[in-house]
């Protein structure tokens, strides 16, 4: 009897089911006959008044993840070179720049844009290759930001030169239009990849062009600088692995960026209050605030020393590199040594901000030079740099070991090494420039007649800021000028009483200097714990003739932050003695300079630069990440000048014999 009433109520259910979808498929019924579509199941568009082709693949790499490479190839190409891109910055995007809202004919304007030095492109009949890399965009695969070798910081049989190997050998078996020979060059990111691509090259890759790479985010590229957090690239980290396609973009209430970044505090509120833990980089990053294993296995200096050197490359630097001014000269100190002919290591630097040697580079903010280095640097250097190593029937290859700007002068010097000041007959004295009492600075030593100190408090709840306010966020689109803060006038800053401020007389002749300035500050705070910001300083003469306003410029040749905790050890902090003077020993960023005579040289201390950096609360706590508000106290900075507590900037003088 129970079955049924079961298969009753089944049989009933089922006639009920057929009902409705009976009605629905009546309700789904068009009223009225459709006219038929215009668009076609599948558009295929002619291209043939191109003067280029377009082929969109996904190439398999070892284990079996595919990643998509739009490839790009002159019409009528023979035997032609590649020239290929990494990035994690859209592949498609890059080869498809639109003209006056249109699509463009032209291979040239097509590629108009951030990584593309279309001239040399154009002009060399490259084929032009860019992939995304793996977790980006059109990739398949996961994305890891800046995803080490094989290794203890990577368990997985891939890494990023892994990938450009398979990458190149899909490319020189599938391109008939190409002759062999692949060349690889990119700008920041994109750098860092040819960087990896000199692990375990591929035969085919016969060049590598990193430009401005990331090489070590500790030290003093994009993440830390001698241990200070730059905390305005907070925004860059949530962009780049929120999504695989940078779609969730950073928001802010503030139009001052001083303001954002002083509501949440700590980088590590900050953070929190974005949703950051989510991000595995930002993570590691919270993770290893100081300079242990995570950040020395992956910088790309020290893991290119133990290489062999396999493949010519040309280190592209710019002298005012906003974002990785650290990387390029460091992997030239590590590779030169390999370079027993001279004729592997090729450095190159110029008076730009980042990626500023594939545009217009006459001038960069104020500063002008008198001249397109940038179309120099193309024309001169780059073309035939990789026409050499790419071509068949290769021209002779006239690039100079070094190529090197000399800002203040305006002029190009050809190298045999660096640093060297000049092609022959001189040499590099390292020559102390004192700190003095008064505000006075000089090339003699400090006396026992003088005060021994200068002092200004620093206070955690006014931060200096790292340019004039309102602080625009950092980026290149819609009017910002982050490309050039480097260059900005100085006397915004040299008025105030929390920047220690010294000066030197007119100068009667000039001084050229060439290499690394190194600090040899001796100081001490009231707190346990002490930021240490150092500026060198070009002042102009209060006017200039042939460009008014010039006058009294403040132009900072180099200058960069320290964290006091690490003064004994980057990778084992310790909290610092109050009251106590203690030496702090760092060098700034690699500069090639005339002080002019009838300049003065000056040098500006401080103890934040904010917001491009996190505040240090001037109390010692286990990781700045997670200081709380009652740790952020004032400090009182002493900036000794006394005989056997001096302190001075060693700059690295030329000197003619």
């Amino acid at each position: 009897m129970k079955r049924s009433i079961r298969h009753f109520c089944i049989a009933l259910l089922v006639g009920v089911c057929l009902t409705v979808a009976s009605q629905a498929a009546v309700a789904l019924r068009p009223l009225y006959p459709q006219l038929k579509s215009e668009t076609p199941t599948q558009f295929k568009p002619s291209r043939d008044a191109f003067n280029y082709t377009i082929r969109d693949v996904m190439i398999p790499m070892r284990d079996g993840v595919r990643l998509h490479t739009v490839i790009v190839i002159p019409k009528g190409a023979k035997d032609a070179p590649i020239l290929l891109t990494r990035t994690p910055y859209n592949a498609s995007g890059m080869v498809t720049h639109m003209v006056d809202g249109h699509e463009s004919a032209h291979m040239g304007p097509a590629l108009q844009g951030y990584d593309n030095a279309v001239d040399t492109i154009i002009d060399g009949g490259y084929i032009r290759v860019i992939q995304d890399i793996r977790g980006k965009y059109g990739s398949e695969g996961d994305y890891v930001m800046n995803r080490p070798l094989r290794g203890p910081l990577n368990d997985t049989p891939v890494d990023e030169s892994t990938d450009t190997w398979d990458t190149i050998d899909w490319l020189v078996k599938h391109l008939p239009q190409s002759n062999g020979k692949v060349g690889i060059l990119g700008i920041s990111y994109d750098g860092f990849e040819p960087l990896m691509a000199l692990v375990h090259p591929h035969p085919a890759l016969k060049v590598s062009v990193p430009m401005n790479p990331m090489v070590d985010g500790w030290m003093g590229d994009d993440w830390f600088h001698h241990g200070a957090f730059r905390q305005q690239n907070m925004p860059y980290i949530y962009e780049q692995e929120a999504t695989r396609d940078n779609t969730q973009h950073w928001w802010s209430a503030f139009h001052d960026d001083y303001n954002l970044y002083m509501h949440y505090g700590s980088a590590g509120a900050m953070g929190k209050a974005y949703g950051m833990e989510q991000l595995g980089f930002w993570n590691k990053i919270v993770e290893h605030p100081a300079y242990d294993s995570f950040w020395q296995q992956q910088a790309m200096d020290k893991v290119l020393a133990k290489e062999p050197l396999k493949v010519p490359v040309m280190l592209v630097h710019s002298l005012w590199d906003q974002e990785d001014i650290y990387g390029a000269p460091a992997v030239y100190r590590a590779l030169e040594p390999k370079d027993t002919h001279n004729n592997m290591v090729y450095l190159v630097m110029g008076p730009w901000h980042h990626g500023q040697e594939i545009e217009d580079a006459r001038s960069l903010g104020a500063i002008q030079f008198g001249s397109d280095t940038g179309t120099y640097f193309r024309k001169h250097i780059l073309a035939p740099f990789l026409a050499h190593y790419l071509k068949d029937n290769a021209p002779p290859n006239p690039v100079a070991p070094v190529t090197a700007y000399r800002t203040g002068a305006n002029q190009w010097e050809r190298l045999q090494s660096w640093p060297s000041g000049c092609a022959h007959d001189c040499a590099i004295q390292p020559t102390p420039f004192y700190l003095h009492a008064g505000g006075k600075a000089g090339f003699h030593a400090p006396t026992a007649s003088e005060a021994k100190d200068t002092s200004y408090v620093s206070d955690p709840a006014k931060p200096v800021p790292y340019r004039a306010r309102p602080s625009q966020p950092v980026g290149y689109d819609g009017g910002l000028t982050w490309p050039q803060w480097l260059v900005d006038d100085q006397r915004t800053f040299s008025g105030r009483t929390d920047v220690a401020t010294f000066v030197s007389p007119v100068l009667d002749h000039d001084v050229t200097i060439a290499g690394m300035p190194k600090v040899h500050l001796v100081a001490s705070t009231s707190g346990t714990d002490s930021d240490w910001v150092v500026k060198l300083i070009d002042v102009y003469p209060d006017q200039v003739a042939d460009d008014p306003q010039m006058g009294g410029y403040q132009l900072a040749v180099a200058m960069d932050i320290f964290r006091g905790r690490y003064r004994e050890s980057y990778a084992h902090p310790h909290p610092l003695t109050p009251n106590k003077p203690l030496l702090y020993r760092f060098e700034l960023p690699t500069a090639n300079h005339m002080f002019r005579k009838g300049h003065r040289i000056m040098v500006q201390v401080q103890s934040s630069w904010f917001p491009l950096y996190d505040r240090n609360p001037q109390t010692y706590v286990k990781n700045i990440f997670f200081a709380k508000p009652k740790d952020y106290v004032k400090a009182t900075q002493r900036i000794y000048h006394a005989p056997g507590e001096a302190s001075y900037v060693e700059l690295p003088v030329v000197e003619k014999h």
